[in-house]
């Protein structure tokens, strides 16, 4: 089932988790952050190890990695037909579990109400953000 819609996350005041972390990122690892989002929008829930996984609570983690750093960027699914982005994170030995945690809290929060969670990009253009 290709071509998932991918979906950033927002939280109440407007902010977007993911693209706040992006944008902190050397040009390179974001590039390839990037690229991985577009990988997870073209194959969805066929997309595996090594470029992605999954973690628990229905929250996955895309993988990528630049020379010895892990990047990983953790998101749910909402229905069949949309991948939620809650954030990323620069990586250890494994993910830490409030990063988990914070994920789930983030699909609850969704599931609740996904237009008052889902970033639009036009916001930004008007100036909302």
């Amino acid at each position: 089932m290709p071509q998932i819609e991918v979906v950033l996350f927002q939280e109440d005041d407007k902010t977007v988790p993911l693209l706040e972390w992006l944008n902190r990122l050397p040009k390179k690892a974001r590039a390839k952050c990037v690229a991985a989002l577009h990988r997870l929008e073209l194959l969805g829930h066929e997309l595996r190890r090594p470029e992605a996984d999954y973690l628990r609570d229905d929250i996955y983690e895309l993988r990528v990695r630049l020379r010895s750093i892990n990047y990983r960027i953790l998101y749910f699914f909402h229905g069949r037909t949309a991948a939620v982005v809650s954030h990323g994170i620069v990586k250890e030995r494994e993910v830490p579990p409030r990063h988990i945690d914070e994920a789930v809290i983030r699909k609850n929060r969704f599931a609740r109400d996904p237009w008052k969670h889902t970033f639009n990009p036009k916001d930004m253009e008007n100036g909302s953000t």
